[in-house]
């Protein structure tokens, strides 16, 4: 006999007596998706371009992905937003990114509607949605959409995985993390110890897969019936382009003829494959990359080798894809599991003209040497390495379109799309040309499960859903698409589309070379009229695919329009006031994790403290305190340390010697040691820099100082160290009491290298002034995306 239920919040439907046996049991109703739900999954890609996926014409091998897309259906004429998070706000909630407040990202935020990083609840997650419905909601990998000072231990914890929907989170709160390395949090907590080290085999890639199938099958041995919801973002293509060098290796010399090679190969691949129209134009060498036969011999050789790391990393990717796809066929849910593939943006330029070896150099305005590069090739893809390929290898990435990430022409946002659903879609390997934008995902997955958008989610009004449905395209290549406008705008990059045309104005202009403004300089009143006077483009993509021919000139008219439909959109979405600036927005005073202090005290055992809300010592004179009991026989360890490969500092213990080093962005190290032993007992271990000359942020330079090591008060070691990091110790820092998980930041111990000892707590006091580079760390915050 079923059980009696009731709605909870309404009256109790059972009988209550004076007695069991004059009363009648009723319980609560549980939540219970529709019988034949299909499951959902989501993966996300980073940074992989409209020409990097082998289906889209790519030379790189992605056979997984290429067989969702031969069981499937392939979009041609997928949209998204030009960054990472914003993209992300609109796969999950089929709102825009300024309705998400997410104009660019959270660490990029100001005080306006539309641009404060935090996602509104009343703009419901589809993971809030379906938990509603019975499913069980899993994310894993990036996350990014969290505001920058709520991502530390100190929460508020509302705007993470867990807050928003999701039952179960395994993944990285940030933009883009150490593949070796990571900087895990599982549910709501960081993850001091990783699985495995590198020298075992661990990368994250594979990590996540095994967490995925983990997830996906805790649910499926309990109820078989129960649907799930799987986010699988796996930060790959992102930089670090980390990958084991037996993947990079697949790939040599395939890359030897170039940029423009790549892009005529991959441009006749796709014409044949019919991802692009036959009639399609290859656009037009792009001013600031540099013709392939002007590179000299060395950088060819960087270059390729660059290029290769990339193609293996994604290869890589795509087969720990392969094995959550294996383990849902095994598990019979493969036919009714419902799959959309995409990127969140296009390709990323963020390499520079160069390529580099260590991001953390660029940010910190460490030039690039030669020399370096090729001492590092071999360990490219390593964990030595923090490498981001030349942007030459984005505009390739993006072919056939024009520019790349962060920007509103078509490279920046056209990207792959795939759909799978062999229960509930007929057609098997069609393309499907029909205009799209990541906001019709949620609307289509609603649709597909027959779920009508709620009016509420935990008692919050919903807003609309401002996307909408593509299914009725599933089984019909000649219906019509029924997203007819769509505006983008970036950092005062701005476009729109409309039934088949699209307007750019391209901020500070077409490209680096054709600037005709200053970057990150804001767009006065003054320079918007001037701008929509005159720096509009107009394209009509319905014939001009490619957007090789502006007729702007001969179609004023139209042109008037698209820019008038614009601002309306803008009036809409939350888009006003148009935002170019870079720099200035660091200053803008926003909310913080904690007010800053003159000490901060750390304990051993706790999760690792993110940069945001870590000390900083940069630049300034201080003194690092470990109040510790030193056992018999002695101990060794790390007492404090904030870093990685890529620069950083650790303060520790070996062979009883008291040890500093500090690594100037795997350039140099500068290592002290103690002459004398550490004493067993209770003491108190210090190290203190003293700053002596101004940082010279231009050359890469921070301040230069004395440094010394002190047990009990007594000085054990002084050196100088005549150059140190000036900006950040690099974008997936943490700091760290009693061990140092993190990629190496000196080779004289292997992480996590525990203290053996005990530690009571560690103080950092720091003093002077602090000097400070806001325009170089903005070009950290963006390169995160």
């Amino acid at each position: 006999m079923p059980l009696k239920e009731y709605k909870p919040g309404y009256p109790f439907t059972g009988k209550i007596g004076r007695t069991i046996e004059e009363s009648e049991p009723a319980w609560p109703v549980q939540r219970r998706a529709k019988d034949g739900a299909p499951n959902v999954l989501f993966i996300v890609l980073d940074d992989a371009g409209f020409g990097q996926i082998g289906c889209y014409g790519s030379p790189i091998h992605t056979p997984n992905l290429d067989s969702l897309a031969d069981g499937g259906l392939l979009y041609a004429n997928m949209h998204t937003t030009p960054l990472c998070s914003p993209s992300r706000t609109c796969i999950l909630t089929g709102r825009n990114h300024h309705s998400n407040n997410m104009a660019a990202v959270a660490d990029n935020s100001t005080g306006f509607p539309g641009y404060n990083g935090y996602v509104p609840f009343e703009n419901g997650f589809l993971s809030e949605i379906l938990l509603e419905r019975g499913y069980n909601t899993y994310a894993l990998g990036k996350w990014h959409l969290t505001p920058l000072e709520q991502v530390s231990a100190t929460g508020p914890y509302d705007h993470w995985p867990l807050g928003r929907g999701f039952e179960r989170f395994y993944g990285f709160m940030g933009g883009d993390t150490n593949q070796y390395y990571p900087e895990l949090v599982y549910d709501n907590h960081y993850v001091i110890d990783l699985p495995r080290t590198p020298d075992e085999g661990y990368t994250l890639n594979e990590d996540l897969a095994d967490r995925a199938i983990q997830f996906i099958a805790n649910t499926k041995q309990i109820d078989p019936n129960k649907p799930f919801f799987l986010y699988y973002c796996p930060g790959a293509t992102h930089a670090p382009h980390h990958v084991p060098k037996e993947w990079a290796d697949k790939y040599k010399g395939r890359f030897d003829d170039g940029w423009e090679a790549y892009r005529e190969k991959t441009f006749a691949r796709q014409k044949e494959l019919g991802v692009v129209p036959k009639d399609a134009r290859l656009s037009s060498h792009d001013p600031d990359v540099p013709h392939w036969d002007e590179c000299s011999p060395d950088e060819k050789k960087i270059h390729s080798r660059m290029m290769e790391v990339y193609a293996g990393f994604l290869e890589q990717t795509d087969y720990h894809i392969g094995r959550i796809i294996q383990f849902l066929r095994e598990a019979g849910e493969f036919e009714n599991t419902l799959i959309m593939v995409i990127s969140d943006n296009g390709a990323s330029a963020e390499g520079g003209s160069t390529g580099t070896i260590n991001e953390n150099q660029f940010f910190n305005n460490v030039p690039g040497l030669m020399e370096e590069s090729l001492e590092y090739l071999d360990k490219l893809g390593g964990p030595e390495t923090f490498s981001h390929y030349a942007w030459g290898w984005a505009w390739a990435g993006d072919t056939p379109f024009r520019r790349w990430k962060r920007e509103t022409y078509r490279g920046g946002v056209s990207t792959p799309f795939i759909v799978h659903w062999p229960r509930g879609i007929k057609a098997r390997g069609e393309i499907r040309n029909q205009y799209a934008h990541a906001i019709d995902m949620v609307p289509t997955v609603l649709d597909c499960l027959g779920i009508e958008p709620p009016q509420s989610i935990k008692g919050i009004t919903q807003s609309s859903i401002e996307g909408v449905s593509f299914a009725h395209t599933f089984d019909n290549a000649g219906a019509p698409t029924k997203h007819h406008t769509q505006y983008f705008e970036m950092i005062g990059n701005r476009a729109l589309y409309h039934n088949g045309w699209r307007a750019v104005c391209p901020w500070p202009g077409p490209s680096f070379a054709e600037a005709e403004h200053d970057f990150g300089s804001q767009i006065t009143a003054d320079m918007l009229v001037e701008l929509d006077a005159k720096s509009w483009e107009l394209y009509h993509v319905d014939k001009d695919w490619t957007e090789t021919e502006n007729v702007a000139e001969e179609n004023r008219s139209k042109l008037i329009e698209m820019i008038t439909i614009w601002y309306t959109e803008a009036g809409k979405y939350n888009v006003l006031p148009i935002d170019s600036r870079m720099v200035q927005r660091l200053n803008e005073e926003r909310p913080s994790a904690a007010p800053d202090r003159s000490v901060y005290t750390y304990y051993p055992g706790t999760e690792p403290v993110i940069l945001s809300a870590a000390v900083n010592v940069l630049n300034r004179t201080h003194v690092i305190i470990a109040h510790v009991d030193i056992p018999k026989g002695g101990a060794e360890g790390v007492l404090l340390a904030n870093g990685t490969v890529g620069g950083g500092y650790s303060f520790y213990i070996k062979a009883g010697k008291l040890h500093y080093v500090y690594n100037y962005v795997a350039r140099s190290l500068h290592h002290l040691e103690s002459s004398e032993n550490v004493p067993e007992g209770r003491h108190q271990l210090s190290f203190e820099f003293k700053v002596t000359g101004k940082p010279d942020f231009a050359r890469g330079e921070g301040a230069p100082g004395i440094a010394q090591l002190f047990i009990d008060g007594k000085s054990v070691a002084r050196a100088d160290i005549p150059v140190t990091i000036p900006i950040t110790l690099g974008i997936t820092s943490g700091l760290t009491c009693g061990s140092a998980p993190a990629s190496p930041i000196t080779p004289d111990y292997r992480p996590p290298f525990k203290f053996t000892g005990k530690i009571f707590k560690v103080t950092v006091d720091v003093s002077g002034k602090l000097y400070e580079d806001k325009e170089a760390e903005m070009r950290m915050i963006m390169a995160r995306q």
